[in-house]
């Protein structure tokens, strides 16, 4: 430990303090060593994934060490999202430190301290939201989760020790602790201000495939690169910056400097347990963000920023290991015989277990306007709740348009985990990973009772649908190792895999149709009836906001931008069609009239009276008749040798 002190101290910038350092006395050692460190910030995460970020003077830290990571400090609960929980007659809530992790230092480099010459930094402690005397934050939700995970894993393990005779144990007592892993992988685009997207070079681009992989070039490469050292300096092990399939190639101008940016790039990290991922993941995305900007580019970590061109997305990969008390760690995902068998009994469980329950899953996942423009057909983004483990077990394969993949080293078995590939970077990793984990436990449990070998468990996962299974829905086809926008049929994905939500109300009642799914969520009260209303409420309440104060302006705004352009010279009867189709499309969506009203004022009506339904089959047709009229516009245009605006 001193060693590891002195090693900070040397630093000439303090960037972490791992969990060692949480204890007083080097505490204030650290702290008034690098004085450029002036504020402290407890970072709460309310149940819509949002940060809270203070500044708190360090000398208010540094006055009571004791009493401030114990009882932290208060808030006004109006701030964070916790509907029914933090309520206006009672809305004290605290922040509360969590010493178990890894504190950060988040510097701006656009304030300097006087003394040091270096930026003033903010040390930046992930905290819990706590409302009388009860975690209700998304941190308090997966703390739960990873306590009640190994305790019931174990408990599983002990009453059927059979499970074991794959791991080389006999019992249960032999475990010292079962080590949960998670990573994600964050994409975003990046552009220079003010340039508006092409949708039409964007999807040329992508369709060629001319941006994938390639090397990056001007400010995008030099952030990028920093954005990659900064991770090292941070301690997160980046282990690949590179550009995705989106993008166009930028411009030089007369600077000789790049401009008209517009890219998709990803960063990757090592893995590390649920909450220090989420945590890690939060402050990556601060961190990425401000050093893009320095070199004057704006960063969008949205689901689907343009329309028709690939959208971003935070695959997640989750694995569980189990440490014994004589040093073995055992991946408890991996076979005994890996060139033969795909997964081990336990690790079939939770491969069910996540599909099985999906309903209760995606409500955390996929829970925005946004996030669902991104899970289209043909965007290799996932829309069925179906997986894939590979087509052989000696050559592991992936298949890139499934829900959940099985990703694998045949030489490493270490290396054996799943890839959820519907999350964004937005969605709440915090409750996501703590629903998929509680839902790996339900199949574990489940295989446990059936007790049954790898090879039979494999047969039955991949048992066609209408076909008797023992965990599995008997209507449902779970795996698929075809391509399933190209080999299946909209109908048939629907009949085999389930019809996906389309809107974010969909989702919800689709949460609230399967109370059994959805009851499992409570399981060691990990969550709890209050954190799921309350969550329930602020999605639909945000989904709402959203169509009144920002989808319907947009669509306005679009509606009104398809202007007639022919005037008398140069046009042809298709120009007079064309135009008549779009003109009347424009009205019927937008202008009323004395018997009838157009379909935004509908939708507004709907928005004012809580009409949930009518609101979300509102949207699907609204999105379907602004994709009509773009199309149409489109067309008109093309055909047009000059634009006289109507003159």
């Amino acid at each position: 430990m001193e060693k590891n002190l002195e090693k900070l101290l040397s630093q000439k910038m303090l960037y972490s303090l791992p969990v060692w350092t949480h204890k007083k006395e080097t505490l204030i050692q650290l702290l008034e060593s690098f004085p450029s460190i002036q504020f402290v910030s407890l970072v709460g995460v309310d149940l819509r994934g949002n940060n809270t970020d203070e500044k708190i003077p360090i000398s208010l830290l540094l006055e009571d060490i004791d009493s401030f990571l114990e009882k932290g400090v208060q808030t006004d609960g109006s701030s964070v999202m916790l509907h029914e929980i933090a309520t206006l007659n009672n809305a004290k809530v605290d922040l509360v430190p969590d010493v178990d992790v890894n504190w950060y230092v988040d510097y701006n480099f656009e304030h300097i301290h006087e003394e040091t010459g270096l930026p003033v930094g903010s040390l930046r402690i992930p905290s819990f939201l706590r409302h009388e005397g009860k975690y209700v934050g998304s941190r308090g939700v997966l703390a739960r989760l990873e306590k009640y995970f190994e305790k019931r894993l174990i408990e599983i393990f002990s009453e059927y020790p059979e499970m074991l005779e794959e791991y080389g144990i006999e019992t249960s007592d032999e475990i010292d602790s079962i080590c949960m892993t998670a990573a994600t992988e964050l994409e975003f685009w990046v552009r220079t201000p003010q340039d508006k997207a092409d949708e039409e070079k964007l999807s040329t681009s992508q369709i060629l495939k001319e941006q994938y992989w390639k090397r990056t070039k001007g400010s995008v490469r030099s952030a990028l690169e920093e954005s990659i050292m900064m991770l090292h300096a941070y301690g997160l092990e980046p282990e690949m910056g590179h550009k995705e399939v989106g993008g166009v190639t930028a411009k030089i101008s007369n600077t000789g400097k790049l401009n008209h940016v517009m890219e998709q790039l990803e960063i990757d990290w090592k893995y590390n347990t649920p909450m220090e991922t989420s945590d890690n993941e939060a402050f990556v995305r601060i961190l990425v963000e401000e050093i893009f900007e320095r070199y004057g580019l704006e960063v969008s970590f949205m689901a689907k920023p343009i329309e028709g061109v690939a959208g971003c997305g935070k695959h997640t990969h989750m694995g569980v290991n189990i440490k014994t008390k004589d040093g073995r760690l055992i991946n408890l995902m991996a076979p005994k015989n890996r060139e033969d068998e795909f997964l081990s009994p336990a690790g079939w469980g939770s491969f069910m277990g996540i599909l099985q329950n999906y309903e209760a899953i995606n409500p955390f996942i996929t829970s925005t306007n946004d996030a669902l423009n991104r899970l289209k057909p043909g965007f290799e983004a996932p829309v069925c709740i179906v997986g894939s483990i590979g087509h052989d077990a000696k050559n592991p394969s992936r298949n890139r348009t499934i829900l959940l993949a099985l990703v694998r080293d045949i030489h490493n078995p270490l290396a054996t985990r799943f890839e959820l590939r519907a999350p964004n970077p937005t969605s709440n990793t915090y409750l996501y990973t703590a629903a998929s984990y509680l839902m790996m436990l339900d199949g574990i449990e489940a295989v446990a009772e059936a007790n049954m070998k790898s090879k039979d468990l494999e047969i039955e996962f991949s048992k066609p649908a209408g076909e008797e299974k023992f965990y599995l829905s008997e209507e449902r086809l779970f795996r698929s190792e075809q391509d399933v926008f190209d080999d299946y049929t909209e109908e048939e994905r629907n009949l085999l895999f389930g019809k996906p939500p389309a809107t974010v109300w969909e989702n919800m009642c689709i949460f609230d149709n399967n109370p059994a799914k959805k009851e499992k969520l409570y399981q060691g009260q990990v969550f709890t009836k209050e954190i799921v209303n309350s969550y329930k409420i602020a999605t639909i309440d945000q989904w709402v906001q959203e169509i009144a104060g920002r989808i319907i302006y947009q669509y306005s705004k679009t509606i009104r931008s398809c202007k007639k352009l022919h005037g008398f010279d140069y046009v042809t009867d298709l120009d007079v069609v064309h135009w008549e189709k779009i003109n009347s499309l424009r009205n019927a969506m937008m202008k009323d009239s004395l018997e009838k009203k157009s379909l935004l004022s509908q939708w507004r009506e709907a928005i004012h009276e809580q009409k949930f339904d009518k609101v979300s089959r509102l949207q699907l047709t609204i999105a379907e008749q602004i994709a009509t009229l773009k199309k149409l516009y489109q067309e008109y245009r093309r055909n047009l040798l000059e634009e006289t605006n109507g003159n």
